[in-house]
């Protein structure tokens, strides 16, 4: 083939290749967040990529839609890639209700797609790992969602981060007291974009989209400015809502949930208040939350989510209200890329065997089968090259341990195993079923590794 007929290697603009060095850490942060969910009793589904298009068009709001990949099939059906898990989780419920327990907890990992702009940490294809109860409206159920992301935060490895909360009728309560309340969807969707544009070009949104005056903008405005403890800003939260029954009932709501999470250990610095979170998605009716880390809350929420009691209506008349939360793996991993966080290994096998006798082949596949056999990860390298060579190779991949053995250590029954990490090396016997080298390779594995001195 010429070089004028090559197809150009590339990757469509907001995609990305997952070499194996990011794909490893990115797999353990899933079986992480599997791991903390199965500890709350939610169970695993899996929905299609693609869903008819009248299901997903129109629930997540204006800006949603403008993202959604839409497309005709070759049945000429209107159909689209989903754009998070949760608008088909409602699907599902409606669809399975027969089979379903109530209350129903779910988690579903998987890949979801978005035509937005591309940024650090924000992809067109990205995965979450959702989680959600489904078929009550009792605040346990808001407490267990807030428990949920902090044990996970805490499981991956993050001490230092801030579960941000607010309750949709707080806002709701203080648009009806300004007579706006028609106006909500407009207000909330331009108070959504106050990280990310400003106060003063959210007040243009606000008067634009919904016609407000200065002094109700700057009302609005307001409740992103309320500092103090969390009881001090639902005191002051109570005032705006006066003679607002949603409102006092979000106050009255959000009380009970920080009571419930106190009662349940998690600290009160790490969940606090935060009057002007309102959540993008038009479905949120409830408690909405995100989730920053301290040392790098410029790269947005990480896990984000909220209540939504009206979601499943749209497809079935049985009452199915909602509650949980999505973590953001791929905005995670470029955070955890940031910060010096991801330990770049490039094998799942810790454990290399060097070859480079051809005449003890059969010896080296019994060594390698005797070891993984015991539950150990092992690459058997395919060729009898140097040794120099498959140890630069064996460094390359990010192998903990190389056992290295020749024509005179096979006739002596023993081996040298290598550390990697620590560049020592040691003389293991070789029994027939290998029981000293596998003891002593699980003994090393047991050990944290050293770290460089940065």
């Amino acid at each position: 083939m010429s070089g004028s007929e090559r197809i150009q290697p590339r990757t469509l603009k907001g995609f990305r290749d997952y070499l194996p060095e990011v794909m490893m850490p990115r797999e353990h942060l899933m079986e992480i967040a599997r791991q903390v969910y199965r500890r709350y009793g939610f169970s695993p589904i899996d929905t299609p990529a693609l869903e008819y298009l009248e299901i997903l068009a129109g629930k997540g709001g204006e800006e949603t839609d403008k993202q959604l990949y839409r497309f005709q099939d070759h049945g000429g059906r209107w159909v689209g890639l989903r754009f998070d898990l949760t608008v088909p989780l409602a699907r599902f419920v409606a669809q399975h209700a027969a089979q379903l327990p109530v209350p129903f907890k779910r988690y579903h990992i998987g890949p979801v797609w978005r035509g937005e702009n591309t940024q650090r940490g924000r992809y067109r294809e990205f995965v979450q790992c959702d989680f959600d109860i489904i078929g009550t409206r009792s605040a346990v159920a808001d407490i267990e969602t807030l428990q949920v992301v902090y044990d996970l935060m805490l499981a991956l490895g993050f001490q230092q981060f801030t579960i941000r909360v607010n309750h949709r009728g707080i806002l709701s309560g203080l648009l009806e007291r300004l007579g706006l309340a028609d106006r909500q969807t407009a207000v909330l969707r331009a108070l959504d974009k106050l990280d990310k544009i400003g106060p003063g070009r959210v007040a243009e949104e606000i008067t634009q989209a919904a016609g407000a005056s200065a002094e109700q903008v700057q009302q609005i405005l307001a409740l992103g400015e309320m500092t103090g403890s969390n009881e001090g800003i639902l005191n002051q939260a109570e005032a705006l809502v006066v003679g607002s029954s949603a409102g006092q009932e979000a106050v009255a709501r959000l009380r009970e949930v920080l009571a419930g999470l106190e009662a349940a250990g998690v600290p009160g610095e790490r969940v606090r208040l935060h009057l002007a979170l309102a959540r993008g998605l038009d479905y949120y009716t409830g408690m909405v939350f995100e989730t920053l880390l301290d040392q790098l809350p410029e790269i947005g929420s990480v896990c984000s989510g909220g209540r939504y009691d009206n979601l499943a209506g749209l497809y079935t008349s049985q009452d199915w209200p909602g509650v949980g939360g999505s973590l953001g793996l791929d905005r995670l991993l470029a955070a955890m890329e940031a910060l010096d966080r991801l330990q770049k290994v490039g094998t799942p096998a810790p454990v290399f065997i060097a070859y480079f006798d051809p005449q003890r082949l059969a010896d080296y596949l019994r060594l390698a089968a005797s070891l993984r056999r015991a539950g150990l990860g092992v690459e058997l390298y395919p060729e009898p090259k140097k040794l120099s060579q498959q140890l630069k190779y064996a460094d390359r991949r990010g192998f903990r341990l190389a056992v290295i053995a020749g024509s005179e250590e096979f006739a002596a029954s023993v081996c040298q195993l290598k550390d990697l990490c620590r560049q020592s090396q040691q003389t293991v016997p070789l029994e027939p079923d290998a029981h000293s080298l596998i003891q002593t390779i699980r003994q090393i594995l047991s050990e944290s590794p050293p770290t460089n001195p940065t």
